[in-house]
């Protein structure tokens, strides 16, 4: 590990201790009283504003799924073309070669005035050159059939691969629909939540991040006062070492939906190129990482591990230890660590179970 990936996991430790646990390392730190309603008129509305955006951010995130799925998939699509394309260019040389040997079969026999190689051998006095030429005639007949047979099979080949062309290639429509259509309902999303946070005064805008932080802390304070972390002390796998530290050194990089870095990055995009990093390829979304990758007991969580959020599926952070996580939160807000219970969690995934 070099000196700068030290002093980057080391600080995390620091933020993870200092931030995440208390001094009996057994609850988040306790917010800040969130200001009562008497004393600031605006916070019930506030409060209102933020369940509102998170909502619109929450749509948002579902429909950068479908993006991210839609773009895999053509992505896949595409390669599938393209090698459908070399079978179908190798298998018509293939087909014209087999049409010039028939052909010329063909031609051989309009030569010998329509009479086939069989009948001229069976003409042929000499009782032994009979058998011999019966012989070459019985082979060149095979050989004529099994001709025949390979053109017929090649022909339906090209057929069938245009076939698989044609509907990868229609599927490929399908997709950027979709694509285009998740692209608009993100950009909806996220335009309508920007407009009510443009409408808030400097001040109101910075008591709605209170807000957050302090739903986000109440939610952590919960979950760790379950005691669940005295039951999670997994060890790191080489690999998990190595995608937490491809995690850890994006801090601060901006969340843009669809991203995979290496400025910016989307919640699965920050934990797929990480895993990468590890020669640990892992599917592109949160949904899909949580349908194919090996589900974990909470207790038996380790750093490099995937938390999933939501019912959904539509949000993924890493494990880092200490009750925290890295994640890429949602426009508006940078990479970051948080704690592993400030959301709803679904469940934990392993990629290199």
């Amino acid at each position: 590990m070099s000196k700068r990936s030290t002093t980057t996991v080391a600080a995390l430790a620091l933020v993870c201790a200092v931030t995440v646990l208390t001094p009996t390392g057994l609850a988040y730190a306790e917010p800040s009283p969130s200001p009562s309603p008497s004393s600031s008129p605006g916070v019930k509305d506030l409060e209102s504003v933020r369940k509102k955006i998170d909502k619109l951010y929450h749509q948002a995130a579902v429909a950068t799924d479908e993006y991210n799925a839609a773009e895999e998939k053509a992505a896949d699509q595409s390669d599938q073309i393209v090698k459908l394309a070399r079978k179908i260019a190798a298998g018509q040389q293939e087909l014209d070669g087999l049409k010039g040997r028939a052909g010329a079969a063909a031609r051989e026999q309009y030569r010998n005035g329509g009479i086939s190689q069989e009948t001229q051998f069976m003409l042929a006095g000499d009782p032994s050159r009979f058998l011999d030429n019966a012989g070459r005639a019985y082979q060149g007949q095979q050989a004529t059939r099994n001709l025949m047979s390979r053109l017929v099979r090649t022909q339906d080949e090209l057929e069938a691969y245009a076939d698989a062309a044609a509907d990868k290639w229609k599927a490929l429509d399908e997709g950027r629909e979709k694509k285009a259509a998740a692209k608009e309902r993100i950009e909806k999303q996220i335009k309508a939540a920007q407009k009510i946070e443009d409408k808030l005064a400097k001040k109101e805008r910075e008591q709605l991040r209170q807000l957050e932080e302090a739903a986000e802390q109440k939610a952590q304070t919960e979950w760790l006062s379950s005691g669940v972390l005295k039951e999670i002390d997994g060890k790191a796998s080489e690999a998990g070492k190595k995608a937490v530290r491809y995690a850890s050194e994006q801090l601060g990089k901006p969340y843009v939906w669809g991203a995979e870095g290496p400025k910016s990055f989307d919640c699965s995009g920050l934990t797929s190129q990480a895993w990468a990093s590890a020669k640990r390829p892992i599917p592109r979304t949160s949904q899909e990482q949580w349908k194919q990758l090996k589900h974990i007991d909470i207790k038996d969580m380790r750093p490099g591990d995937l938390i999933i959020y939501h019912d959904d599926a539509s949000h993924v952070g890493m494990y880092i230890g200490k009750g925290a996580i890295i994640h890429a939160p949602r426009p508006g807000r940078n990479v970051t660590v948080a704690g592993a219970g400030s959301m709803a969690m679904l469940g934990v995934v392993r990629p290199d179970a």
